[in-house]
């Protein structure tokens, strides 16, 4: 399978499972490097298998995926950590520690993926915290934060390693529309400097407020904007 340099992701005639049911059916599609794109659909229409192969969670067994140089139906298990570093990966349920501070939960990200300098580490993790907005919480426990600011620790973890692309699975799914807000014009500022973004997203909103290109998962199949043009439904979101 070819990759281009300017392919972040680059997926041809994959077949996505759950298990052992296929969701999504003999899929085609790439995302360019600096490239913003929604990932939409009903429930259990496919979206977060899909996130989940793209970044190994699930087996690939048919059709080829290569994301961030990395062949996904072939990739050894060794390897997956070192992909891993190449994305960062927001969820919508925070995963935080909650027995270790801010800090301490992005010191152990920096530790597992190969850090070892502690200087280098407190001048990372500073900026990492910066980006998102909260240069001073390093000490605080996650449940001293409001929801928006755990996503923030959170969407600060993904960006430690400097990835090449943000996999964000409903990364405001348990906030309030305001902060909601913020959350997702980070990820816009984010996505300006440089580095794509991939999101799952039933926020209606986001899309009328913010166009980006659109990946549908409906009925076993992926629509893409790019290549053809479809309703969208409120159903969806």
């Amino acid at each position: 399978m070819s990759f281009s340099s300017d392919h972040v992701v680059s997926v041809s005639n994959a077949c996505i499972f759950q298990e052992h049911q296929t969701v999504l059916n003999d899929i085609t599609f790439q995302i360019e490097k600096g490239e913003f794109v929604y990932l939409i659909g009903r429930t259990g229409s496919g979206k977060s298998s899909l996130l989940k192969t793209l970044y190994a969670d699930l087996p690939l067994r048919l059709g080829d995926v290569m994301v961030a140089g990395y062949d996904i139906r072939n990739i050894r298990r060794s390897k997956v950590p070192f992909l891993r570093r190449k994305l960062g990966i927001v969820f919508q349920d925070f995963q935080l520690f909650p027995d270790r501070t801010v800090a301490e939960n992005l010191f152990f990200v920096m530790r597992a993926t190969g850090w070892k300098e502690r200087k280098k580490m407190k001048k990372r993790l500073a900026e990492v915290l910066m980006q998102v907005g909260l240069g001073s919480v390093g000490s605080k426990m996650p449940h001293q934060l409001s929801g928006g600011e755990q996503q923030r620790v959170v969407i600060a973890r993904a960006l430690i390693n400097e990835p090449v692309m943000l996999v964000a699975d409903e990364p405001t799914g348990n906030l309030d529309p305001e902060v909601s807000d913020g959350i997702f014009r980070l990820f816009l500022d984010i996505n300006k400097q440089g580095t794509s973004v991939l999101m799952a997203t039933h926020n209606y909103n986001f899309i009328k407020q913010y166009p980006a290109r659109m990946l549908k998962c409906e009925k076993g199949k992926l629509l893409d904007s790019a290549k053809e043009s479809f309703e969208l439904s409120t159903a969806y979101f």
